[in-house]
This record gives C-alpha cells, sequence and structure tokens, in this order.
C-alpha cells in the first residue's frame, strides 16, 4: 500500500466527515473540526518555533555578538513575563508585554492603513484624471467617467460614516440635505461593494464545494473494481 493511497483515503474520509454537517451538527463533524483546528495549531507552532523563535531569539542569545545578545535580551524577557499570565498570581507582571503587543498591534494597523490604504485609495481616485496625451478622445472621456464615478463613490462614502449633525431649535439633531443626500448615495455604493465581496466568496465556496465533489467521484472510481 503506497502513500499516495493511503493520504487518498485519508482525504476522502475527512471530506465525508465535513460534507456531513449536511445533515446538523454531529460528532463526525466536530472529529474533523478538531482534527482541523489541531493541525493548524500545529502547523503555526511549528513555523514559530523554527522560522521566529529559533532563528530570532535562541541563536542570537547563544552565538550571536553582544549587541546581537543585548538585543535578543528584550524579546526573551518580554516573552518570560508574558508567560506568567498563565499564572492567576502573577498575571499583573505579564502587562507590560501584553502592552507592548497591543500597541505594537495597533501602530502596524493603523500604519498600514494610512499607507496602504487611505493613500492608495487617494492615489487610484486621483489616477484617472492623469490623462496622457497618447491617450485618444473616447479613451480619455471614459477614462474620466470611471474616475469620477470612483471619485463620487469615495467621497459618498465617506460621508456616510460622517455622524456628527447639526441640533436644531427643537432639541433633534439631524443631517443636513446634501449630506443626506450624499450619505444615499454612499450608502448605494456601500450595497454594491458588499454583494459584489459575497458573490465573491460565494463563488468560491461554491468551486471549493464543486472539486470536493468531483474528488469524490474521481476517488469512488479509482477505489471500485
Amino acid at each position: 500500500m503506497d502513500a499516495d493511497f493511503v493520504w487518498t483515503a485519508v482525504a476522502f474520509i475527512l471530506t465525508l466527515l465535513t460534507l456531513s454537517y449536511l445533515l446538523g451538527d454531529n460528532p463526525l463533524f466536530r472529529l474533523a473540526a478538531y482534527l482541523f483546528v489541531g493541525a493548524s495549531a500545529g502547523y503555526v507552532a511549528v513555523i514559530l518555533l523554527f522560522e521566529v523563535i529559533v532563528p530570532r531569539l535562541v541563536f542570537p542569545l547563544i552565538f550571536g555578538n553582544p549587541t546581537e545578545k543585548l538585543l535578543a535580551v528584550v524579546p526573551a524577557v518580554l516573552s518570560a513575563l508574558l508567560l506568567l499570565k498563565l499564572f492567576p498570581r502573577l498575571t499583573s507582571l505579564g502587562n507590560p508585554s501584553m502592552a507592548f503587543l497591543v500597541g505594537s498591534g495597533a501602530a502596524v494597523i493603523v500604519g498600514g492603513a494610512v499607507s496602504g490604504t487611505l493613500f492608495g485609495q487617494i492615489r487610484g481616485a486621483i489616477q484617472p484624471f492623469a490623462l496622457s496625451q497618447s491617450s485618444s478622445g473616447l479613451q480619455a472621456g471614459g477614462q474620466l467617467i470611471s474616475g469620477l464615478i470612483l471619485a463620487i463613490g469615495t467621497v459618498s462614502t465617506l460621508i456616510y460614516f460622517q455622524f456628527s449633525a447639526r441640533r436644531k431649535a427643537n432639541q433633534q439633531t439631524s443631517r443636513s440635505t446634501p449630506v443626506q443626500m450624499a450619505a444615499f448615495v454612499g450608502q448605494i455604493f456601500i450595497a454594491i461593494t458588499l454583494g459584489a465581496l459575497y458573490a465573491g466568496v460565494l463563488a468560491a465556496a461554491l468551486t471549493a464545494l464543486i472539486e470536493r465533489f468531483d474528488f469524490l467521484r474521481t476517488t469512488i472510481q479509482t477505489f471500485l473494481p
């Protein structure tokens, strides 16, 4: 019995266990879910150990020069303090490590959102209006129309998430009519975007489902004499 046959049989059984969820939540499906979570956790742990901890922490502490050892002491101390979160009486000692993780994570997320998303959106909204001299009249017109639609969608979507409003004499707050109209247009763009994203996710899921059913059919034909 070769290895390919064994792994094909394992994949066939796990696919059936996963598809058993169509009949409702059951122990077979939970077994497949537990195997998936366990295998994923083990894979991530191995990657962290051999790609991060050993080369970036253990090796510098043992074989590095004095500067590398000094720099490696900081993450080593923070990691040791973070492990103290496992003990209720010593959990407060791990707060500096948690604060560093949260702060650095927030900085990375905000920096990525600003440089990768906000600036990228601004450049994407401006780029269609930068017409080249070699563009024909019809091509330039289509580029301007697409750029105008993109700019309207960007601005109106941002206005939709603007929640400040003017307070009237009856103590009720309401947006002005132009802001309400722009917010309505932004709501349309948001609905179209969410619909397109949902369609993409659904298409990917259906593609994976079709591939699994085709795998089951092929495997059954292979096993049958």
